[in-house]
């Protein structure tokens, strides 16, 4: 069955294909079928021209901020675009998991830039339809929804362009996700590319250890504190935790939860809640916490709506929602109040394509940056005084904004 324009909101739909720049031609190749451990390949052209990290100011604590024809490089002290890289279509971006680099999801799959150096590298992960980004216990894992496949890999062999890669496939390609725990174990969802039905563990020799499949329209996860994972559903939430998984159910009869931010500091997991499966796009105003260590839920009403892009967690375990009311809303988790609000931007509407530009929320440290396409502007806020220390105004309108982020 076809998925209702609520859900499909945060699903990663297949971009435009980019035009390339020059580039190395070493590719990080992924063996499909059974788990698999590569390594990636190749040398440099000989017509490379593209200038080396010598040649080139590395960028402080860069930012990658993409726009319609390439990605923005910004330091990320003073806001300032420090380069970019051209790179047609609609292209997403996320933290590598190490201090250099960013993941780019492109029409042929995932490609690491070197947010550091402005390059994009040659290392690949090719596939359609590029996924769900994941960084735990010092691995990173890609899920390539056209594929079904799962790719891990150390980040912090990224700087040697050649990281290793364990591979694994999931049964059926499907909008899913992956994450690797410390013990190797491995989590993924479970479906196929018209249903999605709920999760399955396997452990470091990837033997099935646990199942569920209560778990409608399955979509998004987060870890926290203990290594409980949180898997998203329209009636509630899975937890993996101690080797068991557990349905918590949502208290309203259809309860989506399909975005979750969560942190090793904390054992609570912030989520999204969405209560109308017949919207065309639902602007809700309650926002969900999931306790991992008594598997209950809660919900909160902030007064006013947020998007998919809009959750991240401070230093200190704190739950942040930027609303559409122009705010980051700082929520204690433990209690599920709301301790301040920090104005940021003017208030604004989500729009209905979820491709289409809207402001994002990105959490390093104690520095909160937010994007404002209305403004093409971009600001660093920081989170211990509430104050706005930076701003700069981009030429281009700024779509999705992450950056480096080490472990």
């Amino acid at each position: 069955m076809r998925l209702r324009t609520a859900q499909s909101s945060e699903r990663h739909a297949r971009p435009a294909a980019p035009r390339r720049p020059a580039s190395r031609t070493r590719k990080a190749v992924a063996l499909s079928g059974l788990t698999a451990t590569v390594f990636a390949l190749g040398a440099c052209g000989a017509d490379d021209k593209s200038e080396s990290h010598s040649d080139r100011a590395p960028i402080t604590d860069p930012l990658a901020v993409t726009y319609d024809g390439g990605v923005y490089l910004l330091d990320g002290n003073t806001l300032q675009v420090a380069s970019e890289v051209k790179l047609d279509g609609y292209n997403r971006v996320n933290p590598a998991g190490d201090d250099h680099h960013v993941v780019v999801s492109t029409a042929d799959g995932f490609r690491i830039l070197d947010a550091v150096h402005a390059e994009l590298t040659d290392i690949e992960f090719p596939g359609p339809k590029p996924g769900h980004v994941v960084r735990h216990a010092n691995h990173t894992v890609l899920f390539t929804d056209g594929t079904g496949e799962v790719r891990i890999f150390d980040p912090s062999q990224l700087e040697g362009g050649t990281p290793k890669v364990d591979t694994y496939r999931a049964a059926a390609p499907h909008h899913g996700v992956a994450i690797e725990l410390a013990n190797g174990n491995l989590v993924l969802t479970l479906g196929t590319e018209e249903k999605r039905t709920g999760m399955v563990v396997l452990d470091k020799n990837r033997t099935e250890i646990a199942r569920s499949e209560d778990c409608p329209g399955v979509h998004g996860e987060a870890t926290a504190q203990g290594e409980a994972v949180v898997i998203g559903c329209q009636n509630g939430v899975l937890v993996y935790r101690d080797g068991k998984i557990t349905k918590v159910a949502s208290p309203t009869p259809y309860g989506r939860i399909g975005n979750q931010s969560g942190t090793d500091t904390s054992p609570v997991v912030l989520g999204d809640y969405k209560q109308d499966p017949d919207a065309e796009l639902e602007r809700p105003h309650q926002v969900s916490l999931i306790d991992t260590r008594t598997d209950t839920l809660r919900l909160v009403d902030l007064g006013t709506s947020y998007t998919f892009r809009s959750f991240a967690r401070g230093p200190k375990g704190e739950a942040l929602i930027l609303g559409t009311d122009g705010r980051i809303h700082v929520l204690d988790p433990e209690s599920g109040t709301v301790t301040r609000t920090i104005p940021v931007l003017p208030a604004w509407e989500e729009p209905l394509k979820w491709q289409s530009p809207r402001p994002n929320l990105f959490v390093r440290g104690d520095d909160t940056y937010v994007s404002d396409p209305a403004t093409k502007t971009i600001r660093r806020i920081d989170l211990t005084t509430g104050e706005i220390t930076a701003t700069a105004t981009l030429s281009a309108t700024p779509n999705e904004l992450s950056g480096t982020s080490a472990h």
